[in-house]
């Protein structure tokens, strides 16, 4: 009977020890929340508070948003400009042209054809006339146009590769 009285002693405390817990628990959970003040009158030293609060805390906001505005901006690597003389490839092929010595086949020969013909004639047709004196223009033209077929200074005559080959 004694150890009944025990236990019961025991059960007993054991409740008073969980319910003195409780009520410290919720004592420090009410202590952290505000008790809101009765909504219905608020008096102006409520008011000026609250407003000083809240602009205390959007300066607070503001100076973190401040710091981080305030910080240099970085230069984006990919957006510098090539420096004078400096050659840009995407491709091997680019890399190899920009980097061998010898002179790159030309894809657009015909481009130069006209200018060319034109400095040919200017040079040679004097030389044409002396020889040939009693010919007309127009043959003499003829003649011109067979000695450029031939001749090396044709852009056409010169080592090129195909305009839509590989490169």
């Amino acid at each position: 009977q004694e150890e009944r009285e025990k236990r019961r002693l025991e059960q007993l405390e054991r409740k008073k020890e969980l319910q003195r817990l409780l009520e410290e628990e919720n004592s420090k959970l009410q202590g952290k929340i505000p008790k809101q003040g009765n909504p219905g009158k608020i008096t102006r030293a409520q008011i000026e508070e609250s407003i000083r609060r809240e602009h205390k805390e959007s300066a607070e906001g503001a100076e973190k948003e401040k710091s981080h505005l305030e910080l240099p901006l970085e230069e984006n690597l990919n957006r510098q400009l090539p420096e004078e003389g400096a050659v840009e490839a995407r491709s091997i092929e680019d890399a190899i042209a920009a980097l061998s010595v010898s002179q790159a086949q030309e894809r657009h020969p015909e481009r130069r054809l006209r200018a060319a013909f034109a400095a040919f004639e200017e040079l040679r047709l004097p030389r044409l006339k002396q020889e040939n004196p009693n010919m007309r223009l127009s043959q003499l033209r003829q003649l011109l146009r067979k000695e450029w077929m031939k001749s090396p200074e044709n852009p056409m005559n010169q080592r090129h590769q195909a305009y839509n080959s590989q490169k």
